[in-house]
């Protein structure tokens, strides 16, 4: 994958393929991936990956600060994943049941995560989540699920962040209360009185455009022992933090077992795949609620499970992530006082947030991912960013070189007053 020294962005055969999408795809794309909520210039569309690098489809390349919004945590085209998957495939992927792989993943999950007695498989983070509120329901009987203000749990009428299509009835049943926060939490409990299902937090605050917050100890006894109390399960929605932080699962270094937790993007790097663990009291239970996929099993895409966490296992990934992150957080925070600029970086130094002070609508945050972007860096101003096991110490030194010349021009737009 050649990179090329300038002029990186948005080139002639992605501007007319977007033009022929237009055509055929509403708004031209979907969801979460749309350049057209990225500055102006990101491209839409990609031809390759490989490590911690993508390539658009004018052959541009960037070091990769999204990974694909999470799911790839040992870099693009991982050899061992790409031939667990290859291998499987050859021998059928998608069969009339899953294949004998199915079973050793739900063991080696069972043995990885500390508070899991089980697994089932889907295929996306909001098959697992609302997996997870469907089987607390029919454990419990009752109806109400607490949901933090602001927290992300997926597209389905009952979390998705936009109203258009959704009735008050979808979300007639959900409460909410204010993450790390003990006493907000204790109120929503008490409302929801005897009716009280289940509590639904995120493994660390990461809403969108905001500075992210790491689990309160207090909070998260809070949230332990609330849900006890109640006979309601604790559900820990880890399908963004999952196997970056604690290969255990995220809260088990709080000494936090919850009842159900949600798994994916990084579960099989790349490969569509997610999980729900679960506890023995809630096993019945979840063989009651009908829910399934046309390719929920396939089998490829557990064969590339099994063989991302023998790697993350093998390496120690939370260990590495956390040192490369933390050297591109020093070296930010260097590059920013000496351009004099007040950059925020919020969250573990694995899935980082980068704000800048006084910068509301992200106009700096802009201009600064666009500078980065024509200097090879593929990052976000509003979306916590993601790093991989494929970011060596010379990738993060390459990407601070592209920084340090992106943050000179964020200065000089705030001294000109232009953002």
């Amino acid at each position: 994958m050649a990179s090329q020294a300038a002029g990186r962005g948005s080139g002639p055969l992605d501007r007319q393929l977007r033009e022929r999408a237009a055509q055929v795809i509403p708004g031209g794309l979907w969801g979460h991936q749309r350049a057209s909520a990225l500055p102006e210039g990101y491209p839409q569309f990609f031809r390759a990956g490989d490590g911690c690098r993508v390539e658009d489809v004018d052959g541009h390349v960037y070091i990769d600060l999204m990974c694909s919004w999470g799911p790839i945590v040992l870099g693009h085209r991982h050899p061992g994943v790409e031939a667990a998957a290859r291998a499987q495939r050859d021998l059928g992927d998608c069969l009339d049941g899953p294949g004998e792989v199915l079973v050793a993943l739900a063991e080696r999950l069972v043995t990885t995560l500390a508070h899991a007695d089980w697994v089932t498989f889907q295929k996306n983070g909001t098959d697992a989540t609302t997996a997870c509120v469907m089987i607390a329901r029919a454990a419990t009987g009752r109806r109400k699920v607490l949901v933090a203000r602001g927290s992300y749990h997926g597209s389905a009428p009952w979390c998705t962040p936009l109203m258009a299509g959704v009735t008050e009835e979808d979300r007639c049943h959900f409460l909410p209360f204010d993450y790390n926060d003990p006493d907000s939490l204790a109120q929503a409990v008490a409302q929801a009185g005897d009716d009280l299902a289940a509590i639904l937090v995120t493994a660390f605050r990461h809403d969108l455009a905001r500075d992210q917050e790491m689990p309160d100890p207090a909070f998260a006894q809070a949230a332990r022992q609330l849900s006890a109390e109640r006979g309601a399960a604790l559900i820990v929605d880890d399908v963004r933090a999952g196997f970056r932080l604690d290969l255990r699962g995220s809260w088990a270094a709080l000494g936090i077992a919850p009842d159900l937790s949600a798994h994916s993007k990084a579960i099989a790097n790349g490969h569509p795949l997610a999980a729900v663990t679960g506890r023995d009291w809630l096993r019945e239970a979840a063989t009651r609620i009908y829910v399934t996929g046309s390719f929920w099993c396939s089998a490829s895409a557990m064969a590339a499970a099994l063989a991302t966490l023998t790697e993350l296992h093998r390496v120690d990934a939370p260990r590495q992530l956390e040192r490369v992150g933390q050297r591109l957080r020093d070296g930010l925070s260097r590059q920013a006082q000496a351009h004099g600029l007040s950059l925020r970086q919020s969250g573990p130094p694995a899935m980082p947030m980068l704000l800048f002070d006084d910068d509301p609508g992200q106009r700096l945050g802009s201009l600064f991912c666009q500078e980065a972007l024509r200097a090879g860096v593929y990052l976000h101003p509003r979306h916590n960013l993601f790093l991989s096991l494929a970011h060596t110490e010379a990738d993060i030194d390459a990407v601070l070189a592209a920084t340090d010349g992106a943050l000179a021009a964020a200065a000089a737009a705030r001294r000109a007053g232009v953002a």
